[in-house]
């Protein structure tokens, strides 16, 4: 157990104690990680505006739902490969196919309005091409930064800049070019990530492929021990349990219903400008999650998540355009201080061999709540009003919080020691973890 001396000291420690964020490696993934964070953010607005011109909402919701889709589906075997062959090859290889996705449909913009057939299986592509990219990303984080923590912090503060930049460029691009030169851009961001990912060097770049692959194991068999290895750990699953409940009663509905409550009392601009106040919550969050270092991370996380519940209530008590904005970056702080702790606790966690798996499945899992959250909103409304749902979701959030803090397994995980010998190899090379 951890005595309160150390409890005290693992709430801030003092920047000579804390080891070297901005190294080469760091800065190249870093780098890659913004670039391409910034280009997956201009694709909403481009989808919307663009596809939405030629083939109205259905035209939209098909695309977004292949590519969403597409994800769900193909994550955990992107896992297995990036533990098979390398997190860093698999980010790499997936950033090449966007840049051919995208690449292919800023020219069929260019010459024409492109056949539907065409934009659903770019994004078919482009959605597979995420399952690969994403699993590697996350277990990437420890092996290129000796503090995951700050790492993780730093990610997100650049993840909610580029989703307050992204979308805006996109619309401005669209406005005063065409939607050819967005989706060409968009292929550009990915070639810098990839060129940058490539520039980060593994310490070892003989043992890059795992022993696994190396030894002939099955797909099948791949998977089954990335699923033991979620299995095993009960504070794993229980909060990705939890989280997919907040992905049907709370994350995937609240998009759909604020976005239509918001846009019919205060317009269009309101819910646009909520947007923006919930990226600078976000911000502030990873800010915050940068300095704050909680014996119990996701203890600390669970805490947090209670203040989220601001946002859907304010939605639905029709509250003021102030309240609306601060219930705002109450959510986007909260959502990202739970997220920090969140990436960290797996990363530290879990051996390394299996990192990229585990993240599979809890990115399946979270994904697949948020989905079915989505598609469930529509006939909700059959039931209840719009206000009355979103007062759901502020119950939901409440409840998953009390869940979360009485689940023993997640409220007493302690934050782990940082490794003795500095970081490990490339994603997928032998697990040197205790």
């Amino acid at each position: 157990m951890t005595t309160s001396k150390t409890q005290t000291s693992t709430r801030t420690d003092p920047p000579a104690a804390r080891p070297r964020l901005w190294d080469r490696r760091f800065t190249f993934f870093f780098t890659a990680r913004t670039i391409s964070l910034f280009g997956d953010a201009m694709m909403p607005v481009a989808a919307a505006l663009a596809v939405g011109a030629l083939y109205g909402i259905s035209g939209v919701g098909l695309v977004l739902g292949t590519w969403t889709g597409t994800f769900v589906v193909l994550v955990l075997f992107g896992g297995v490969f990036a533990d098979r062959f390398g997190a860093r090859r698999m980010m790499i290889g997936a950033d090449v196919v966007r840049v051919l996705t995208q690449g292919v449909l800023a020219a069929a913009f260019f010459a024409g309005p492109p056949p539907l057939w065409l934009l659903v299986t770019m994004a078919a592509l482009a959605g597979a091409a995420v399952a690969m990219f994403l699993p590697g990303a996350n277990g990437m984080v420890p092996l290129v930064a000796r503090d995951p923590q700050r790492a993780n912090a730093t990610l997100k503060v650049a993840d909610a800049l580029a989703h307050l930049l992204g979308p805006a460029f996109a619309g401005l691009l669209i406005a005063l070019a065409n939607a050819g030169t967005v989706y060409a851009i968009d292929a550009a961001t990915f070639l810098l990530s990839a060129l940058c990912l490539a520039l980060v060097r593994p310490a070892s770049p003989d043992t890059a492929v795992d022993s696994s692959a190396r030894s002939g194991s099955s797909l099948r068999r791949d998977l089954i021990q990335g699923w033991h290895e979620f299995r095993s750990r009960t504070w794993m699953w229980a909060v990705i349990l939890i989280w997919m409940g907040y992905g049907v009663l709370l994350f995937g509905p609240l998009v759909p219903l604020s976005s239509a409550l918001v846009g019919a009392r205060l317009g269009p601009d309101a819910y646009g400008l909520a947007v923006s106040f919930l990226g600078i919550g976000t911000v502030l969050g990873g800010l915050l999650a940068l300095r704050l270092r909680p014996a119990r991370p996701l203890a600390a996380g669970s805490v947090a998540m209670t203040v989220y519940t601001a946002l859907p209530l304010c939605v639905a008590l029709d509250a003021g355009l102030p309240v609306l904005l601060a219930g705002h970056v109450l959510g986007g702080g909260a959502l990202a201080f739970w997220s920090v702790m969140w990436a960290t606790s797996v990363q530290t966690h879990t051996p390394p061999a299996a990192l990229n798996r585990v993240s599979a499945y809890e990115l399946a899992g979270s994904v697949s709540g948020i989905a079915l959250g989505q598609i469930l909103a529509g006939p909700a409304l059959a039931l209840a009003s719009p206000e009355r749902l979103l007062l759901v979701s502020a119950g939901a959030c409440l409840a998953g919080c009390v869940a979360l803090i009485a689940t023993p397994a997640i409220r007493t995980l302690h934050r782990a020691a940082p490794p003795a010998g500095g970081r490990r190899g490339e994603a997928g090379g032998p697990s040197r973890a205790g």
